[in-house]
């Protein structure tokens, strides 16, 4: 059995509903999913569909008669995804260990349905975890001075393991726009919510001074514009006073795991259009 996601935005008119799920049934599938929004202020139509085939679809075939039939006609920004092969996602570290170790479970256990290839960091402190795991691991130091000569290492690895997407595993470096533009809308980040009221290395100590109520994290696309790219998922967890920082800190670091998993899954599902710097979640 055959299985596609079809992801779509286009200019909102009448029938688009209609003329995509005729589409599918007339090439015989069975339609076991399907969202739509619409974007009443610009006038702009939002879809998400699953479709399984009990045939072998000739997918090429498939999305030039799609394109054909409705994309050129709708003016369809449209992108379908065949379930058959694995996602290949690199993950990006610092010295920070919290989301790596989450990840790299979920991963062991079979919950992220990837192929991880590499782990890249720009320290070494790491490494054993990778080992341990038995993931390549890649250490290419970031110079002040030497930043493009690192990243234009970081993005040959990725290229040659034709790696789909990248997660940022609390990587403590801002990525320039030469990685950015090789993978728009295919680099995931995680943060704490407090930026940028609470920027800077030490942010709970900050919010432990302002006394703060809660404390959360932010999955976000990563764009030019520094941790302001387009958000996939958020939690938080309520403070008190009885709270310590170092209370804070083991709250923040487990709200960024849950919510980075969350965004990994999210986008490995098909589950996150972006438009305007705004992302469509599709639950």
């Amino acid at each position: 059995m055959s299985k596609v996601t079809l992801l779509i935005h286009c200019p909102d008119t009448s029938g688009i509903i209609s003329a995509v799920t005729s589409f599918f049934y007339e090439k015989e599938g069975n339609i076991i999913y399907i969202d739509q929004y619409v974007d009443v202020e610009n006038k702009i139509f939002f879809m998400r569909l699953e479709s399984e085939f009990e045939h072998d679809l000739a997918i090429e075939d498939f999305r030039d008669e799609f394109n054909r039939e409705l994309g050129t006609p709708y003016n369809m920004h449209w992108e379908i995804f065949t379930s058959g092969s694995k996602l290949r996602m690199a993950l990006f570290v610092s010295k920070y260990d919290h989301c790596l170790y989450d990840i790299l479970g979920r991963y062991k256990s079979g919950e992220l349905n990837i192929e991880l290839p590499m782990i890249i960091s720009n320290h070494d402190e790491l490494r054993p975890i990778a080992e341990s795991f038995d993931i390549p691991f890649y250490h290419i130091p970031v110079k002040k001075n030497k930043k493009a000569e690192a990243e234009s290492r970081q993005l040959e690895l990725l290229q040659k393991e034709h790696i789909d997407f990248i997660v940022l595993a609390r990587y403590m470096q801002i990525v320039s726009e030469n990685l950015i533009s090789a993978y728009p809308n295919q680099i995931i980040n995680i943060h704490h919510s407090f930026l940028p009221a609470f920027a800077g290395a030490r942010p709970y100590h900050f919010a432990y001074k302002s006394g703060v109520k809660i404390i959360g994290a932010t999955c976000h696309y990563v764009t030019g514009e520094l941790d302001a790219g387009p958000i996939i998922e958020q939690d938080i967890s309520r403070i008190s006073h009885s709270h310590s920082v170092k209370d804070l800190i083991l709250k923040g670091r487990d709200l960024e795991k849950i919510v980075l998993a969350r965004g990994i899954k999210l986008h490995l599902e098909r589950k996150t259009l972006v438009y305007n710097n705004k992302t469509i979640v599709f639950i």
